[in-house]
């Protein structure tokens, strides 16, 4: 049964900053995530109608001085069962997280993220599985409330990363492995931008595993999602992922259109400590409007996929550019510049060696025996 909260809150004539406010005097001293943070988990609980866990719901309760059968929020009724002896009792040892902790996990995620973008996932993959195994241990028997939602933030985040890597590195099985925690993490941390993010990078595994219909599918489905209820930069980010989905089906029009969306949607200043899994800016998004050209065989995509380069500096971002000069030997190759498109697959190539991007390398390699 759907929740009643959007209809109770509109009974009180509340913002949802104003409900922030109620639920932050409710909690008193326990701290709860940012004003955007908690905006985004109402609207999944009204909107979504996302599952309000028992320390929310806790809160809603107080906060609305209603009953949570009143607001529609009611767990499930328990089986009475027969009381336990010591003998019955699990040596469970419960996980108390706290800011610190959460802290710690986020730098550690940082950390791994950076490396990954300039060195390729090769030499960090097995660090970032280790540190979703670990995030994932601290969870199971973790308190409820809000530390541990930040926590499952952060397994979805690290999850999603690692199953970039997966992929990058040809393994579809277990990208889409990684990719199932990240989305169920975002879940359970009431996180629509997460949750749209790894959704929308599950696409990605769909298009590698030839299912180009399904990927688009799954990207449009990430996009309505997020809607307007996540920062502008992660709404441009969704729209170029569905464009480079429509790409792989030959629509063009789309393409074209969904582009144009990511620009407009995408803001002057994109920096955005909230989302430090999205890295978009101008710069970037051309190379992504130069990808979706180049895969439609269009040769006006080298002018864009140049500028991009321009833009990022060789040896910067040892991943994207690998894909970048990809993308340019497909440009020059459609624009029938044979040579220029040998010199940049064999440069791709040689950095695809280095980020141990197997994924890239069978693009190359394609290319090659061309």
């Amino acid at each position: 049964m759907p929740n009643r909260l959007a209809r109770v809150r509109q009974e009180e004539q509340w913002t949802k900053a104003r409900l922030v406010h109620e639920l932050r005097r409710a909690a008193g001293s326990m701290a709860l995530p940012g004003d955007e943070s908690m905006k985004r988990r109402i609207a999944v609980w009204e909107n979504q109608d996302g599952a309000v866990s028992d320390f929310y719901r806790e809160l809603l309760c107080a906060a609305y001085g209603r009953s949570a059968p009143e607001l529609g929020i009611a767990g499930e009724p328990e089986m009475p069962s027969a009381p336990a002896t010591v003998d019955d009792a699990l040596p469970i040892a419960f996980t108390r997280l706290d800011l610190g902790v959460v802290a710690l996990l986020r730098d550690h995620t940082q950390s791994i993220r950076m490396l990954d973008r300039r060195l390729g996932g090769a030499l960090t993959f097995k660090q970032a599985v280790a540190h979703v195994e670990q995030i994932e241990g601290l969870l199971r028997h973790a308190l409820p409330g809000a530390h541990r939602e930040a926590a499952a933030d952060e397994l979805g985040q690290a999850a999603a990363l690692a199953g970039w890597q997966a992929l990058d590195m040809g393994d579809v099985r277990e990208a889409w492995r990684l990719h199932e925690i990240a989305t169920a993490a975002a879940r359970e941390g009431g996180q629509i931008a997460g949750l749209a993010y790894a959704s929308a990078q599950q696409g990605y595994v769909l298009l590698d595993a030839g299912h180009a219909v399904d990927a688009q599918s799954v990207m449009e489905f990430a996009r309505t999602l997020a809607g307007s209820g996540v920062p502008a930069v992660l709404q441009a980010w969704l729209h170029a992922a569905e464009a480079e989905a429509l790409a792989a089906l030959g629509q063009r029009d789309g393409v074209l259109r969904a582009l144009d969306a990511a620009a407009d949607a995408l803001p002057g200043d994109t920096g955005d400590d909230s989302l430090p899994f999205v890295m978009l800016d101008a710069g970037h998004l051309a190379r992504w409007r130069g990808h979706c050209l180049a895969r439609l065989g269009d040769g006006k995509a080298i002018e864009d996929l140049t500028d991009a380069l321009s833009v990022m500096g060789e040896g910067q971002y040892g991943r994207a550019e690998v894909g970048l000069r990809v993308d340019l030997a497909l440009a020059f190759a459609a624009r029938g510049d044979v040579s220029e498109s040998r010199a940049h697959a064999l440069r791709g190539a040689e950095l695809a060696g280095r980020t141990g991007s197997e994924r890239q390398r069978r693009r190359i390699s394609q290319l090659l025996a061309a």
